[in-house]
Protein backbone atom coordinates (compact mmCIF):
# COMPACT_ATOMS: atom_id res chain seq x y z
CA UNK A 1 0.00 0.00 0.00
CA UNK A 2 1.42 3.67 -0.89
CA UNK A 3 1.48 5.87 1.91
CA UNK A 4 -0.19 8.94 1.27
CA UNK A 5 0.29 10.52 5.07
CA UNK A 6 3.41 13.12 4.19
CA UNK A 7 1.43 13.90 1.54
CA UNK A 8 -1.96 14.77 2.60
CA UNK A 9 0.28 16.75 5.95
CA UNK A 10 1.63 18.60 3.04
CA UNK A 11 -1.69 19.47 1.45
CA UNK A 12 -3.55 19.98 4.50
CA UNK A 13 -0.37 21.66 7.26
CA UNK A 14 -3.14 22.90 9.45
CA UNK A 15 -5.64 19.54 9.80
CA UNK A 16 -3.11 17.76 12.10
CA UNK A 17 -1.99 20.46 14.03
CA UNK A 18 -4.91 22.66 15.16
CA UNK A 19 -5.16 20.90 18.18
CA UNK A 20 -5.72 23.03 21.84
CA UNK A 21 -3.05 22.65 24.67
CA UNK A 22 -4.49 22.90 27.91
CA UNK A 23 -2.55 23.75 30.57
CA UNK A 24 -3.75 22.29 33.89
CA UNK A 25 -1.58 21.13 36.49
CA UNK A 26 -0.89 17.58 36.56
CA UNK A 27 -0.60 17.45 32.73
CA UNK A 28 2.09 16.06 30.80
CA UNK A 29 5.41 18.12 30.40
CA UNK A 30 5.96 19.94 27.37
CA UNK A 31 8.14 17.09 25.67
CA UNK A 32 6.20 14.30 26.58
CA UNK A 33 3.32 15.86 25.08
CA UNK A 34 5.16 16.64 21.78
CA UNK A 35 6.56 13.01 21.79
CA UNK A 36 3.33 11.48 22.25
CA UNK A 37 1.25 13.05 19.25
CA UNK A 38 4.46 12.80 17.14
CA UNK A 39 4.16 9.40 18.17
CA UNK A 40 0.45 9.56 17.38
CA UNK A 41 0.85 11.44 13.94
CA UNK A 42 3.50 9.20 12.86
CA UNK A 43 1.57 5.89 13.52
CA UNK A 44 -1.89 6.31 12.58
CA UNK A 45 -2.15 3.82 10.27
CA UNK A 46 -1.24 1.72 12.55
CA UNK A 47 -2.91 0.35 15.98
CA UNK A 48 -1.50 2.71 18.57
CA UNK A 49 -1.75 1.33 21.94
CA UNK A 50 -2.31 3.58 24.92
CA UNK A 51 0.54 1.75 27.05
CA UNK A 52 2.83 2.05 24.09
CA UNK A 53 2.84 5.87 24.40
CA UNK A 54 3.52 5.60 28.13
CA UNK A 55 6.05 3.13 28.08
CA UNK A 56 7.90 5.98 25.23
CA UNK A 57 7.16 8.76 27.81
CA UNK A 58 8.22 6.59 30.85
CA UNK A 59 5.11 6.64 32.62
CA UNK A 60 2.38 4.28 33.96
CA UNK A 61 -0.61 3.98 31.59
CA UNK A 62 -2.99 5.23 33.94
CA UNK A 63 -1.17 7.87 34.65
CA UNK A 64 -0.42 9.12 31.03
CA UNK A 65 -4.17 8.61 30.15
CA UNK A 66 -4.73 11.11 32.99
CA UNK A 67 -1.81 13.41 32.63
CA UNK A 68 -2.85 13.41 28.58
CA UNK A 69 -6.37 14.43 28.97
CA UNK A 70 -5.17 16.76 31.28
CA UNK A 71 -2.83 18.88 29.02
CA UNK A 72 -4.96 17.85 25.59
CA UNK A 73 -8.69 18.05 26.60
CA UNK A 74 -9.43 14.76 25.43
CA UNK A 75 -8.02 11.13 26.42
CA UNK A 76 -5.37 9.97 24.27
CA UNK A 77 -8.06 7.56 22.24
CA UNK A 78 -10.61 11.02 21.28
CA UNK A 79 -7.48 13.00 20.20
CA UNK A 80 -6.27 9.63 17.97
CA UNK A 81 -9.77 9.48 16.37
CA UNK A 82 -9.26 13.52 15.72
CA UNK A 83 -6.14 13.15 14.27
CA UNK A 84 -7.64 9.70 11.91
CA UNK A 85 -10.60 11.69 11.19
CA UNK A 86 -8.04 14.79 10.13
CA UNK A 87 -6.12 12.84 8.10
CA UNK A 88 -8.88 11.02 6.62
CA UNK A 89 -10.51 14.25 5.52
CA UNK A 90 -7.63 15.48 3.69
CA UNK A 91 -7.12 12.35 1.84
CA UNK A 92 -10.43 12.52 0.75
CA UNK A 93 -10.71 15.88 0.03
CA UNK A 94 -7.56 15.75 -2.05
CA UNK A 95 -6.89 12.43 -3.54
CA UNK A 96 -8.40 10.05 -5.51
CA UNK A 97 -7.78 7.48 -3.23
CA UNK A 98 -11.26 4.92 -2.19
CA UNK A 99 -12.33 4.90 1.03
CA UNK A 100 -11.41 1.72 1.82
CA UNK A 101 -7.73 2.77 1.08
CA UNK A 102 -8.10 5.85 3.27
CA UNK A 103 -9.81 3.73 6.14
CA UNK A 104 -6.62 1.75 6.09
CA UNK A 105 -4.35 4.50 5.58
CA UNK A 106 -6.17 6.15 9.06
CA UNK A 107 -5.77 3.11 11.36
CA UNK A 108 -9.25 1.96 10.97
CA UNK A 109 -10.15 -1.46 11.14
CA UNK A 110 -11.98 -1.41 7.93
CA UNK A 111 -14.26 0.71 5.65
CA UNK A 112 -17.55 0.23 7.47
CA UNK A 113 -15.94 1.27 11.19
CA UNK A 114 -14.62 4.61 9.18
CA UNK A 115 -17.87 5.23 7.78
CA UNK A 116 -19.80 4.73 10.99
CA UNK A 117 -16.83 7.23 13.01
CA UNK A 118 -16.59 9.94 10.49
CA UNK A 119 -20.70 10.15 10.29
CA UNK A 120 -21.19 10.04 13.89
CA UNK A 121 -18.54 13.10 14.10
CA UNK A 122 -19.55 15.12 11.02
CA UNK A 123 -22.65 14.35 10.37
CA UNK A 124 -22.58 13.11 7.08
CA UNK A 125 -21.03 10.15 5.57
CA UNK A 126 -17.78 10.14 3.54
CA UNK A 127 -18.62 9.64 0.37
CA UNK A 128 -21.14 12.39 0.60
CA UNK A 129 -18.29 14.68 1.94
CA UNK A 130 -16.05 13.59 -0.62
CA UNK A 131 -19.12 15.08 -3.38
CA UNK A 132 -19.30 18.41 -1.42
CA UNK A 133 -15.48 19.29 -0.69
CA UNK A 134 -15.42 18.62 -4.44
CA UNK A 135 -17.78 20.94 -5.41
CA UNK A 136 -16.68 23.53 -2.27
CA UNK A 137 -13.18 23.95 -4.41
CA UNK A 138 -15.57 24.63 -7.40
CA UNK A 139 -16.95 27.34 -5.94
CA UNK A 140 -19.68 26.16 -4.47
CA UNK A 141 -20.05 26.10 -0.40
CA UNK A 142 -20.14 22.84 1.30
CA UNK A 143 -23.16 22.62 3.85
CA UNK A 144 -22.11 19.95 6.10
CA UNK A 145 -18.73 20.08 7.42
Amino acid sequence: MTHYSSFACKLCPDALHSEKTVRNSGGLSPWRERLAKQLIRDNLSENIEVAELARACALSRSYFSRAFKCSTGLSPQEWIREQRLARAKCLIQHTAMSLTQISQECGFCDQSHFSHIFSRAEGINPFTWRGHARNAGQGEGMSAS
